[in-house]
């Protein structure tokens, strides 16, 4: 059964887990911010050693594609195409959105609606809109939210928000069908499960091309003059 580790480090909740097929291994989550960058490969190290694995028993290197934090996506892709170029293996991509909806999906209704929400600016997020079954119905998108948000979607539906950027919008989407949830941040658990089936289908990213799903581009602030 194929061996895939998989990486996610689009928010401050950095995370590495092996799994065997579909069955998961070990996983480890770091609750620190900006702790990719001096943690991930040492993250990668423990996982595997726990599970007595070598990095040339590896079949794939799953991956959080974004959208996210721009630094974290950076170290999580290039982490990930480091270990794919040098142990010639295939590179698999998932949508951060997506590993979050799937985390949640089944504790909820067939017909209500799932809306992961990442942290932008201000009143800014990540955000999409699916089923619980994993049907996109609004592709991922950058959103400014205000009271006229999802509002024609919640007159049909009942929604549940989720992620580091639904707290904020609690007080702004006022609707009896409009339900909140904490506690919810992207990990590479969701990731390596999703990625076990794009193995099956080999669904494999152009390993010298792949770039991270930004959603925007980064902003580079100016240090403020005295």
């Amino acid at each position: 059964m194929a061996l895939i580790l998989s990486l996610e480090s689009a928010t401050p909740v950095c995370s590495v887990a092996l799994f065997e097929g579909s069955k998961l291994l070990d996983s480890s989550h770091l609750h620190i911010p900006q702790s990719a960058s001096s943690r991930l490969a040492v993250m990668i190290d423990e996982v595997l050693k726990r599970c007595d694995v070598s990095p040339k028993q590896l079949n794939a290197v799953a991956v959080s594609s974004g959208p996210g934090s721009y630094t974290g996506l950076r170290i999580g892709v290039a982490s990930a195409k480091g270990l794919c170029f040098a142990l010639s293996i295939p590179l698999i991509a998932v949508n951060t959105l997506e590993s979050m909806v799937s985390q949640v999906a089944d504790r909820f209704d067939e017909g209500d609606l799932l809306c992961p929400m990442l942290d932008a600016r201000r009143m800014e997020v990540y955000c999409l809109l699916a089923f619980s079954d994993g049907r996109v119905i609004q592709e991922t998108q950058a959103k400014v939210i205000d009271e006229s948000s999802f509002q024609s979607e919640l007159s049909e539906n009942k929604i549940i928000f989720f992620g580091s950027g639904a707290a904020k919008c609690r007080d702004v989407i006022q609707h009896k069908n409009a339900a909140f949830i904490d506690n919810i941040f992207p990990s590479a658990v969701d990731i390596g499960r999703l990625a076990f089936a794009k193995f099956e289908s080999q669904s494999f990213e152009d390993l010298a091309g792949f770039e991270p799903f930004y959603l925007k581009d980064f902003i580079v602030k100016k240090p403020k003059s005295n």
